[in-house]
């Protein structure tokens, strides 16, 4: 994926973080149960986004990188709200791929375009 500065990929791609913080007044059992009837697992994500990682961060939850088109966003907040309230708290943070702008802002450093290399 090819990223510009406004974070959105030329196919018209975002990427969108999630915390998803871990009720702790609730054990497994229950948030299991809770998830289950209201199918997050069949809701989340929605049709047409795509997961790029899902880790597990004892103590604080779940993060969630999602790959969607912009159009898609909408759908993921309404899941978020519909599914995981209640059983999470949730933070979103929209990432773009760096990695190509990395190496940009590289191949113009070792050209001298920044000062003297150390």
């Amino acid at each position: 994926m090819s990223a510009s500065p406004s974070g959105i990929s030329k196919t018209g791609e975002i990427l969108l973080t999630i915390f998803l913080k871990h009720d702790q007044s609730q054990n497994i059992d229950e948030i299991q149960g809770t998830l289950a009837e209201r199918q997050w697992w069949d809701r989340f994500p929605p049709a047409g986004v795509q997961i790029d990682s899902w880790y597990v961060a004892m103590g604080l939850g779940q993060i969630v990188t999602l790959r969607l088109p912009v159009e898609k966003l909408q759908a993921v907040n309404i899941e978020l709200e519909r599914s995981a309230w209640g059983v999470f708290t949730t933070e979103c943070f929209v990432a773009y791929d760096f990695e190509p702008v990395r190496d940009r802002i590289v191949a113009r450093y070792r050209a001298g375009e920044w000062g003297s290399k150390p």
